[in-house]
């Protein structure tokens, strides 16, 4: 894993690139994914036996079950954390659209998802957001490759700008 070099909290950039690192090797087409995060040197404390596997990161993510209902609203919305979790972290597939696109989106959210999925602009993304307690924020946007055989690198874009109203939902989980 590669040190995050954008302007956030830098252990929590590095947290959310482990975990985009945790779902790419995981590849495309997975459900929403929770992590929780705790301090590394809480967790050798609390589990000696599992300290030399920590690494040296200050914070450690920590999958969770998968969400409690399909609706990412609705999960996020029966989701809090005890006081040993500093902060948490989603991995989820989202697909964007071209400024202008959503206009012609439906109203009923099921039907709009429908749509956009089937939009002929559509570009397909990673998204993994996390906040924590302190109220730091970050998100990493990982474009998936469009097929029409592109090399390199899948284009990063990072930056807590990327999902404000989803980081809104996380941080409200650990209050």
């Amino acid at each position: 894993m590669s040190t995050p070099d954008w302007s956030e909290d830098p252990d929590l950039a590095a947290a959310v690139a482990e975990v985009e690192d945790f779902a790419a090797a995981a590849g495309w087409d997975a459900a929403p994914q929770l992590f929780a995060l705790v301090r590394t040197d809480e967790l050798a404390s609390a589990e000696p036996s599992l300290a030399a596997g920590l690494g040296g990161s200050a914070l450690t993510p920590i999958a969770q079950d998968a969400l409690p209902d399909p609706d990412l609203e609705r999960a996020l919305g029966q989701i809090s954390w005890p006081p040993t979790v500093t902060g948490c972290v989603l991995v989820q597939e989202i697909v964007v659209l071209p400024p202008g696109a959503q206009d012609a989106l439906s109203d009923e959210p099921a039907t709009a998802a429908t749509q956009a999925a089937r939009h002929p602009q559509r570009t397909e993304a990673r998204l993994v957001a996390g906040v924590l307690r302190d109220g730091s924020r970050a998100c990493l946007l990982r474009i998936r490759e469009n097929g029409h055989g592109e090399q390199g690198p899948l284009p990063v874009l990072r930056g807590a700008h990327l999902a404000p109203n989803l980081l809104d939902s996380l941080a409200l989980t650990l209050e």
